[in-house]
């Protein structure tokens, strides 16, 4: 037999394999992040199904297209260099396909997750007052009762009323 078609069904034989147990491999274990990407398991395994027929497309296609040899092959160590050199392509193939898919999806899922966030929570309605700051020795005696802790004590509002607001009177517009 010829080193030349020789080459060529090895390179068929690796290239068919390694590209089935890529897509399998791929397939069961990418799975769960496709159920995450997308949150919803029935959309999850046909986005799966259509990727593996991609892939497989897409590889399979390349893998024929570059089987191709135009030079006489005459020794064997000129088919397996030449052999290294295509399944070596076709591994950076498959590899490239793999990392588009997982930049791709990984994108798609942190925008989906940005759109279903929870709005941060609204402003508060009441809030303390500033505690004022003595600025001369402090007064002693029976009138100033010392509060227990550096903070005096919290002053509560319904939440319909803010600080400085009277009874009755509509809060103001948020801004």
């Amino acid at each position: 037999m010829d080193y030349k078609v020789g080459m060529y069904l090895l390179y068929l034989a690796v290239s068919i394999g390694l590209t089935i147990w890529v897509a399998r491999t791929a397939s069961r274990n990418g799975q769960i992040f496709l159920e995450d990407v997308f949150a919803d398991e029935r959309l999850a395994r046909a986005v799966n199904s259509l990727l593996v027929v991609g892939f497989y497309l897409l590889n399979l296609g390349y893998v024929t297209v570059a089987m191709r040899h135009r030079d006489p092959i005459r020794s064997t160590s000129e088919a397996m260099e030449e052999l290294s050199l295509k399944v070596g392509l076709v591994l950076l193939v498959l590899g490239a396909l793999h990392f588009f898919n997982v930049f791709a999806l990984g994108r798609y899922r942190r925008s989906r997750l940005r759109q279903v966030a929870t709005h941060p929570p609204v402003a508060p309605i009441g809030m303390l007052p500033r505690p004022a700051m003595a600025t001369g020795p402090h007064p002693q005696g029976p009138q100033q009762a010392a509060a227990p802790g550096p903070h005096p004590p919290a002053q509560h509002f319904p939440a319909h009323q803010r600080p400085g607001q009277q009874p009755g009177q509509n809060p103001p517009e948020n801004r």
